[in-house]
């Protein structure tokens, strides 16, 4: 039997289907693993404690042979904001434009893995050779410089990955999408397409970035005091705009905020932001100008807490402070999840007193989105005219509309594949089926521990959150295990110790009575004492508070 008909090629995504961020995807043929890229994602609402979520990438470590690289899309957080921690298990070449490395390469310096890690340039003309598959990209709109989508050209057929795309006819950067490459592609028969569904249930077509500068210059020039624009640090084409309205309004501009300073100062070197001299300023020369010469830009248009947008909100930024009268503007969308943060840092902006622009860019024009509406999602798919259909990048729902666009267009219902983390799609011989799940997951980032927090650790931080703490200290006789010091009841986050000293004298009462029963019932383990413990004293604190703490027994012997 002749290898191709016993290899085939799997697709599978270990993030980035079914939900928002941790985009990666893989494609495997034999021996050969390609990935297409490597994000992260921000914790959920019950994630108490959590920094970031990235994907669990024990099946490619478990093959790390097959590997042959990392292709990175885009420089956006959510495709490369997993590579810091990727790479310390699977040191693999990265391949990416101009900008998505230098972005990626500030990242792996402060994980000290710049020296280690293979980083290969790529452009939209670029094909490289990965085992037996050979990667092709064409140039797309995204709301950052220098996106890609992907071709793979697999001994089964093309395998297709928009990567995140809008088709923008009069982009920022003049940077313009490769519509005759992708129809080429197409042409030439696409086997199985992978595409952005974010925009799914947006009917119409995703406005131009350029309309939004004009709205910006027209703030600033209405506005009589500093305006400050927040959006994301890497929406490059949105900070271009900031500094085009700066200019045409005569007005210097500080940047705020770590991550939006990282970005400033790379798509400026690298030649992506173009920033007249004597245009920046630092943020301490901020209130010593004319209050209507200044804009501020800032990072925190998702309400993130410790954001300099959030922190100037409180009055608590070390460096600049908003004043009553100064114009804020979030230039973004909240995240789905983020809505209540960015509404309660609204609502700080109006007690202090600014003139706040947010909400939905269809209404204030100080944004649109990087993502292609229903319009441009159904433009790929004729350009593309796959036989296998695979949504990716979005919530569940966003997938199923994505899907039902397909249909509309000609894709056969049987040929599209809506899949969860771990799915698999196998082609062999041209059929496409579900193949076996592949190990996937969240991987919680908390500090510098990777992988340490899990469900059990999160169970028992949303109880201590809910109802706290009670610890309770008994130290028992080595010889006769009676009671030689305690019981000492600690509380934290239960009740006020002072104001409820009665209740806790009888749960002291009651954790006595039940050792004591349990040594004349010869019981003397440490596993069943705690357990008795925890019992009686759980049942009497629920009847007299109808709360549940985390009761945690101390038992010492001496």
């Amino acid at each position: 039997m002749s290898k191709k008909n016993i290899d085939k090629v799997s697709i599978f995504a270990l993030g980035g289907v079914g939900e928002i961020g941790k985009n990666m995807y893989c494609v495997q043929y034999g021996n050969d693993i390609v990935v297409i890229d490597s994000g992260l994602k921000f914790p959920e609402e019950d994630m108490l404690g959590i920094d970031i979520v990235i994907p669990d990438i024990s099946y490619l470590t478990e093959n790390r042979d097959k590997v042959r690289g990392i292709l990175i899309t885009h420089g956006h957080e959510d495709h490369i904001g997993g590579l810091p921690y990727v790479l310390r298990n699977l040191n693999v070449p990265v391949y990416g434009t101009k900008l998505t490395l230098g972005l990626i390469e500030a990242k792996l310096k402060e994980a000290n893995l710049l020296g280690e890690t293979k980083r290969i340039l790529i452009n939209a003309d670029s094909e490289i050779q990965l085992g037996s598959m050979k990667a092709t990209f064409f140039r797309v709109n995204h709301s950052i410089p220098d996106s890609v989508g992907v071709c793979l050209d697999t001994p089964e057929g093309l395998v297709v990955h928009t990567g995140d795309f809008k088709f923008d006819q009069t982009p920022v950067n003049n940077q313009y999408a490769d519509l005759h490459k992708m129809a080429h592609i197409g042409s030439r028969g696409v086997l199985a397409l992978l595409s952005d569904s974010t925009n799914a249930e947006r009917p119409g077509y995703t406005g131009s970035e350029r309309t939004v500068g004009a709205e910006l210059e027209e703030l600033f020039r209405k506005a009589k005091q500093r305006v400050v624009v927040a959006t994301f640090a890497s929406n490059v084409h949105r900070v271009q705009q900031v500094i085009n309205a700066a200019e045409a309004t005569r007005r210097k501009m500080a940047v705020i905020g770590r991550s939006m300073v990282n970005v400033v100062n790379i798509a400026s070197e690298l030649g992506y932001l173009h920033i007249p001299d004597g245009m920046l300023i630092e943020p301490e020369e901020v209130n010593k100008l004319a209050a209507d010469r200044v804009v501020i830009l800032s990072t925190g248009s998702q309400g993130e807490p410790m954001s300099a947008l959030t922190r100037m909100a409180r009055s608590n930024h070390r460096k600049v402070d908003i004043l009553p009268g100064d114009t804020v503007v979030i230039a973004a969308t909240p995240i789905p999840g983020n809505e209540r943060f960015v509404g309660r840092t609204v609502d700080e902006l109006f007690r202090i007193g600014a003139n706040v622009i947010y909400g939905s860019g269809s209404v204030t024009g100080v944004h649109v989105s990087g993502h292609g509406s229903q319009e441009e999602l159904k433009l790929m798919l004729n350009m593309m005219k796959p036989k296998y259909f695979i949504p990716i990048h979005g919530e569940y729902r966003m997938l199923r509309q994505h899907a039902n666009l397909a249909e509309s267009v000609g894709v056969d219902r049987e040929n599209i594949f809506i899949v969860d983390i771990g799915d698999t799609v196998e082609i062999q011989g041209g059929v496409a089926r579900r193949g076996p799940r592949v190990p996937c997951g969240n991987v919680l980032i908390d500090g510098l521990g990777v992988g340490d927090v899990g469900n059990i650790v999160l169970r028992d931080r949303k109880l201590l959150s809910q109802d706290g703490i009670l610890v309770v200290v008994v130290t028992l006789s080595k010889q006769d295990g009676t009671i030689m010091s305690g019981p000492d009841i600690i509380s934290r986050g239960f009740v006020y110790v002072r104001e409820s000293e009665g209740l806790l004298d009888e749960a002291n009462r009651i954790v006595s009575s039940t050792l004591n029963r349990l040594m004349v019932e010869n019981v003397n383990e440490w596993a069943s004492l705690k357990t008795h413990v925890k019992d009686a004293l759980g049942r009497f604190l629920y009847e007299q508070t109808r709360r549940r703490p985390m009761i945690l027994p101390i038992i010492m012997e001496v």
